[in-house]
């Protein structure tokens, strides 16, 4: 059970000023798991129709549920607009914490089936490195704390590079940016997130002081680049020909993030950084993201495995399973 959604935002009809909150004086005894999955799905979904079928309940049970809460609470939690409804300031704060709450229990189910199964194997993981700090750190932090005695092996490196070895065996999962993704025999695939890609540069760089910018602009600066192999490349050579632009040609072509970052400081370089990762940085004063529009260029990241892989490797089985809720837990978070 995994509530999806980007919590709750009051994106409708300004309410009329709310009385003050008689808040029940033991709420917390009174709230039930159902009251908290309602809430939560509502706060996604909008529609009582979508929030029934999501939660296999009737309609009415849903606005029942809905009026228990808002009689428990003391004040209005929804306003209605014809067919959909808008959760009041209250009402999201509310389904901002059931959200917390739905996903502690979820992860606390999942820890306690991971250590019953007592998985001691090992599993080899071929990552790019645009991916390895995004998902990685909370997969195998959920990982080691079901299986703290299973060995993980992880190889960075670009799709093209990783995938021979994918193919003989030698990783047992892939994780990659994809560009126009296609079926592969033998192989199961499934998208882990979507992270725009943007263009940064240090902060002392002088497009960095630019609000505006056409790509026409950056082609005759100083670029990092995936490399020749990779299909990175191969997506943003597709991009600047859709522009009608030449790829640059003053490139560096290196994949390690750490390096890219100290090459900014250190020259005027443009590159291009995950949108979360930018804005870490960002908010450190190591870069600055350039106003260009990447049109979801390299934004879809995916795992692949063997179809048969986790019938035979349990500890791949066990991998995989934390790697989808470290995901789903990640686009919970508004923004990422």
């Amino acid at each position: 059970m995994i509530v999806r959604g980007p919590g709750a935002v009051h994106n409708g009809p300004t309410p009329s000023k709310e009385p003050p909150p008689m808040l029940t004086a033991d709420l917390s005894k009174l709230l039930t798991l159902r009251h908290l999955r309602v809430i939560a799905t509502l706060a996604d979904l909008k529609l009582v129709a979508r929030v029934a079928e999501a939660l296999n309940l009737s309609q009415p049970a849903i606005s029942k549920q809905i009026a228990e809460l808002e009689r428990l609470v003391g004040t209005p939690l929804v306003t209605r607009e014809r067919n959909r409804l808008f959760l009041t300031p209250i009402g999201a704060r509310l389904a901002v914490h059931a959200q917390q709450v739905l996903s502690q229990l979820d992860r606390a189910a999942f820890d306690i089936e991971a250590m019953a199964t007592g998985i001691t194997g090992s599993v080899s993981i071929g990552v790019v490195s645009s991916v390895a700090p995004i998902l990685l750190p909370a997969a195998l932090t959920l990982f080691k704390r079901g299986a703290p005695t299973a060995s993980v092996t992880i190889t960075e490196g670009h799709f093209t590079a990783l995938y021979p070895q994918f193919e003989a065996g030698q990783i047992d999962l892939l994780i990659a940016r994809t560009w126009q993704p296609q079926e592969l025999p033998g192989v199961r695939q499934s998208v882990l997130m979507r992270d725009a890609v943007v263009v940064v540069a240090g902060r002392d760089h002088p497009l960095g002081l630019r609000e505006t910018l056409q790509w026409a602009d950056v082609t005759d600066w100083p670029w990092l680049l995936p490399q020749s192999t990779s299909v990175a490349l191969n997506a943003v050579e597709a991009h600047f020909a859709r522009l009608g632009l030449p790829l640059p040609t003053n490139t560096i072509a290196s994949v390690s993030l750490s390096l890219n970052l100290a090459l900014m400081r250190a020259m005027p370089v443009l590159g291009l950084f995950p949108k979360s990762l930018a804005q870490t940085h960002v908010a450190r004063g190591d870069i600055v993201v350039l106003p260009l529009e990447t049109d979801g260029l390299l934004s879809e990241a995916r795992s692949f495995w063997h179809t048969r892989g986790p019938e035979t490797n349990n500890t791949l089985a066990l991998f995989l399973r934390c790697l989808d809720q470290a995901a789903a837990e990640r686009n919970t978070i508004p923004n990422g």
